[in-house]
């Protein structure tokens, strides 16, 4: 076996520099996705027609296509389309979120109508606002329900955060691939890269069952 770590060592360095792109753009995909996600599933459990189709026509198109032709649209066509330059950065960003939305938003729906009937009767009962009710009561509750889920997709998230390094962004993956095209060596940076990964997947997966946990002993 040609194995020669020594070569790899001094570029480690710059691998590691990857993963603050590729926390960044989870991070802020994932937050923008639950917001957007949470937005389409309350539209989707609404009577609102013309809405309503929206959202699930929309869930269907993120769904039903790859993520990387969705990257590819979003950063090459934009410049066609709008005249806008758009940065790797903005376009993995707009991507990632379009897309976590689709995904989460019905997770979201299914903890939403996972929520006892009771609580909906009872709040409904008691005057509660459909707003207050559904932001107060129905939704916390619902998050309880697909916290797993939740993670499940930051999880997938983070790694296919990957597919950044096809349009040039510096991420882990675009790091080392910069490696290998400097010393000729494949096997070494891409087993840091998956190394940095699974750590990073396993971090994230004990934090979530602490939080689960937590939440678990707050019920």
């Amino acid at each position: 076996m040609d194995l020669d770590f020594a070569q790899i060592v001094p570029y480690i360095p710059f691998i590691f520099e990857g993963i603050k792109v590729t926390l960044l753009v989870t991070l802020i995909s994932v937050v923008l996705g639950f917001i957007w996600g949470s937005i389409l599933a309350l539209i989707k459990i609404s009577k609102l027609g013309p809405l309503n189709w929206f959202a699930v026509a929309y869930t269907s198109v993120f769904r039903g296509t790859p993520l990387i032709l969705q990257l590819s649209f979003v950063y090459f066509a934009t410049p066609q389309l709008t005249g806008y330059i758009i940065s790797a950065f903005e376009a993995a960003i707009i991507t990632f979120t379009l897309n976590s939305g689709a995904y989460i938003s019905e997770t979201i729906r299914g903890g939403i109508m996972a929520v006892d009937k009771g609580q909906w009767e009872a709040a409904k009962a008691l005057g509660v606002p459909y707003r207050r009710m559904m932001f107060d009561i129905i939704l916390p509750q619902g998050v309880k329900h697909i916290l797993p889920a939740l993670v499940n997709e930051t999880i997938a998230l983070l790694k296919e955060s990957a597919l950044v390094s096809t349009i040039g962004l510096a991420d882990i993956l675009k790091n080392s691939n910069v490696v290998v095209g400097t010393t000729y060596r494949y096997f070494e940076p891409f087993l840091i890269a998956g190394m940095i990964y699974y750590v990073m997947v396993m971090i994230l997966t004990w934090v979530a069952r602490g939080v689960e946990r937590r939440m678990r002993r707050s019920d």
